[in-house]
């Protein structure tokens, strides 16, 4: 029975954070970037220009980048130890997958590719280059948000039941 309580915990705690990583997703994305990015909306001046919007953008997904992260270590470790008990499910297994790759590819591909050419200048901010790479993320991280809503919604139905 101590088993069983284990793992009914465990899973919780990958619900939770599961939960916290497409929160924090979609508070970035929803909330957080178009507040940031029409900031003469909310101080009644344009102080701020792109560029200087942008910089500040990047800081709040520095910060999601570590909420990701947790998230891509609890889905490597629940989804293996799942996965080591014979608790196989294909949808899950691919989305873990999914997420892991997504997950990486945003925070390391993409974010760095980012702050790279954000260090280069307003120049290359405002380049085609710039634009691919940010729409880039933009897709990447809708599939880390898709990919984790799969995981939640798949392990509250096979788990907690």
């Amino acid at each position: 029975m101590q088993n069983f309580k284990t793992n009914r915990y465990f899973t919780a705690i990958y619900l939770l954070i599961l939960g916290i990583v497409l929160g924090a997703s979609l508070y970035a994305g929803a909330v957080v970037a178009p507040v940031t990015f029409h900031s003469e909306k909310w101080l009644g001046a344009e102080l701020l220009n792109r560029f200087q919007e942008g910089l500040i953008m990047t800081q709040n997904f520095i910060g999601l980048k570590y909420f990701i992260l947790t998230g891509v270590f609890g889905v490597i470790f629940y989804e293996g130890y799942q996965y080591k008990r014979f608790n196989r499910d294909l949808v899950k297994t691919l989305s873990a997958l999914g997420f892991i790759m997504s997950s990486m590819l945003f925070n390391y591909f993409y974010m760095s590719s980012i702050i790279q050419m954000q260090a280069q200048g307003e120049k290359a901010v405002n380049s085609t280059i710039f634009e691919n790479m940010h729409k880039g993320s933009e897709i990447a991280l809708f599939f880390v948000m898709l990919f984790a809503l799969i995981l939640f919604v798949r392990t509250m139905q096979k788990e907690l039941k």
